[in-house]
């Protein structure tokens, strides 16, 4: 996976075999929960350790139901759009299954709001029994592919579906797949978004409703420049969309408003 300034992790038998350099010095999010001030090798595998400990990530003991852990949050933020059903599921990525069908908010916070950027996985059955076969793209090879995804759900029926996507090709290719089903809604989540390109963040808030700010340089500047509608200081959570717009507002209302955050910093540097 990419992790904590978005550091290469390798992960093995529960066990953290190799970690690359991060990209970003500081990231405010850790800091405020983890502690950690300074982002390196060292830190990021202690907080590899601590998840694996903590909560059995990639590992058969993996706990994956979690209620609210951030204020505001993408896992949080789907989880508010199931309650209020405004979309029937979620389609995002999980540890020990790639990609998956989920329509239980406090599965989606468990998953979602617990991990970073998994770029591939191995199956590991306890988790997948969980969750279940059938909500499972490829419970053989735990394939991460959206797109997929996107399609598998459209088999099992649902219409109207929220997808996490960390890049823009697939979030083109999600609008395509909507416009060519009349009757679809396919809300999309931009996620691990640090040092994406300008072009690649244009095409963002082109096609996605919602947008994490990461430590990307990029998605900032072009926010303030179009007056895009955002949440949060340190790290923004762009609307790229009415309806995106229209989602976090539903999430503020929920947990009753949002505090001002004086001095907030941001990841250092952007990128």
């Amino acid at each position: 996976m990419e992790a904590l300034g978005k550091a290469r992790i390798v992960i093995k038998n529960g066990i953290v075999v190799e970690v690359g350099e991060p990209q970003i010095e500081y990231c405010p999010l850790f800091h405020k929960y983890r502690g950690i001030e300074k982002l390196d090798p060292e830190t990021v595998k202690e907080n590899m350790e601590f998840r694996i400990k903590d909560f059995g990530m990639c590992t058969s003991q993996r706990q994956l139901k979690m209620p609210d852990f951030l204020s505001f949050g993408i896992s949080e933020t789907l989880g508010t759009l199931i309650e209020e059903e405004l979309i029937e599921v979620a389609i995002i990525v999980c540890d020990g299954c790639g990609t998956v069908i989920i329509e239980n908010p406090e599965l989606i916070q468990g998953i979602g709001g617990r991990i970073s950027g998994i770029i591939v996985t191995s199956p590991v059955k306890e988790i997948i029994n969980v969750i279940g076969e059938k909500k499972v793209l490829d419970s053989q090879t735990a394939e991460i592919d959206q797109i997929k995804g996107a399609l598998k759900a459209l088999k099992q029926g649902y219409r109207k579906m929220a997808i996490t996507v960390a890049s823009a090709k697939d979030a083109k290719k999600l609008r395509e797949i909507e416009r060519g089903n009349p009757g679809v809604e396919i809300y999309i989540f931009a996620v691990h978004t640090t040092g994406i390109s300008r072009e690649d963040a244009e095409n963002l808030f082109k096609y996605a409703d919602v947008i994490t700010g990461c430590a990307s340089k990029h998605l900032r500047e072009l926010a303030e420049e179009n007056n895009v509608f955002s949440v949060g200081a340190s790290i923004p959570i762009f609307a790229s969309s009415e309806m995106g717009e229209k989602f976090l507002k539903m999430r503020i209302e929920k947990i009753g408003g949002l505090k001002e955050k004086k001095d907030a910093r941001i990841p250092e540097p952007l990128i």
